[in-house]
């Protein structure tokens, strides 16, 4: 409507603004809000973009979440802002995160708790929660997230949006990331929306599919693991596999270990919280406690770990995709969204129970994309379906066949009129 001139883009931006006034009190979604933010001449004007804190843009905060950088102000866009801001789309604010995107919950002690946009006192998962709580508000029309074990997905599934983890480098990164697994991507209300930002993120341009070419697909579906899995989420997977067996895809179960890969995991995430620049002794007391934990170990524990979480999960997914499937399909958790106060400890028991399906993936590097799968008991959840290395569009392009399935696809949370 934009580009045809029946709707002025600022007009758009205003809405956004109005939205956030109005409902940002209650959901706590962003830290910062930019009540001047406008949009700009490009292909993309009208489109607003909200960015999750631990990417920068210029002139705005950039606090990670953490008190050690309370006062930080980007001076420069990240690059993917940085692309979205020349496309015309306008940057509504930060979203907020945990204390140095380390846990699977949004909350921190400089600006509280994000709450899940369905259910008042729930988490919207994390690390991107922030950003996936605006998207599934409408307080703005796309984000950007960060995804290393599952901080994109995790908020997908939890606020009921679709996030797309790229392979990694896909879309660049400005900070060194010491574990080579950080993936930006976007989060957004459609499969049509991630195609797009990814394409602006990327400066690619997507691969036409015509419906003559469509493909019958041969799909690995891992529903269980060592950990157990809460029925509703293995339901939305069994329900994502009989739907695409009925449009002529063949679904074969696959073996599942994800216990290699959160132990590997568990020790390269204290690695990267003990390397960030900054004082320890800021830090909340349980980041301080695994950043320690982190500055105790050798390079040869890095590397060992490292390497069995990477072979365990190329087993699992990697080499599946490039011998035999075409895609995997999965639950994105094994647990539902839950209370706040309940979110389990970052890299506990319960944690591996709840990231099982995506942390695989992502030592695979590995695309993904998580897809609304409907309600349980009024709580969104959601399946993840996995693709071959750098081919984002052929899974989005199967990721959009899925969602227009019924029973998958986002819906508007209720009460935010």
């Amino acid at each position: 409507m934009v580009g045809a001139g029946s709707l002025d883009p600022q007009a758009v931006v205003r809405t956004h603004l109005a939205a956030i006034g109005r409902l940002d009190p209650r959901i706590q979604a962003y830290i910062y809000v930019d009540r001047e933010a406008h949009s700009s001449s490009g292909p993309y004007a009208g489109v607003t973009l909200a960015v999750k804190d631990s990417q920068p843009v210029a002139g705005m905060p950039y606090t990670y979440g953490t008190s050690s950088w309370q006062n930080r102000v980007a001076e420069t866009d990240a690059v993917a802002v940085a692309r979205a801001r020349s496309a015309g789309m306008a940057i509504l604010g930060k979203t907020n995160l945990p204390e140095l995107a380390a846990s699977i919950g949004t909350a921190n002690a400089l600006f509280g708790s994000t709450q899940n946009p369905w259910r008042q006192g729930f988490t919207p998962g994390g690390s991107s929660g922030g950003s996936g709580a605006a998207v599934a508000a409408g307080m703005t029309t796309v984000a950007l997230g960060g995804d290393t074990g599952g901080s994109i997905r995790i908020p997908a599934s939890c606020c009921g949006v679709v996030g797309l983890r790229p392979t990694p480098d896909r879309v660049p990164i400005e900070e060194v990331d010491a574990t080579v697994l950080q993936s930006r991507g976007p989060m957004t209300r459609s499969v049509a929306d991630a195609r797009l930002l990814f394409a602006v993120m990327t400066a690619t341009t997507p691969t036409a599919t015509r419906d003559s070419e469509r493909r019958r697909y041969l799909i690995g579906m891992a529903d269980s693991g060592p950990f157990g899995v809460d029925p509703a989420c293995q339901d939305a997977c069994h329900r994502a596999a009989a739907a695409l067996e009925a449009e002529g895809h063949e679904v074969e179960p696959i073996h599942w270990d994800p216990e290699p890969v959160a132990q590997g995991y568990g020790v390269v995430r204290r690695a990267s919280m003990a390397s960030f620049p900054a004082d320890l002794s800021t830090f909340g007391p349980g980041i301080q406690r695994l950043a320690e934990e982190g500055r105790g170990l050798t390079a040869m524990d890095y590397f060992h770990a490292f390497e069995s979480a990477t072979d365990a999960a190329n087993r699992a997914v990697g080499v599946p995709l490039q011998t035999r499937y075409d895609f995997l399909l999965t639950p994105t958790l094994g647990m539902l969204p839950m209370p706040i106060e309940r979110v389990p400890p970052f890299l506990g028991d319960e944690w591996a129970r709840y990231t099982q399906f995506v942390l695989p993936v992502t030592f695979s590097r590995s695309p993904a994309i998580s897809i609304p799968a409907g309600l349980h008991d009024g709580l969104p959840v959601g399946v993840q379906l996995v693709g071959r290395f750098a081919q984002e569009y052929e899974l989005l392009d199967f990721a959009e066949e899925l969602e227009k399935m019924p029973g998958f696809g986002f819906q508007r949370p209720p009460g935010l009129e």
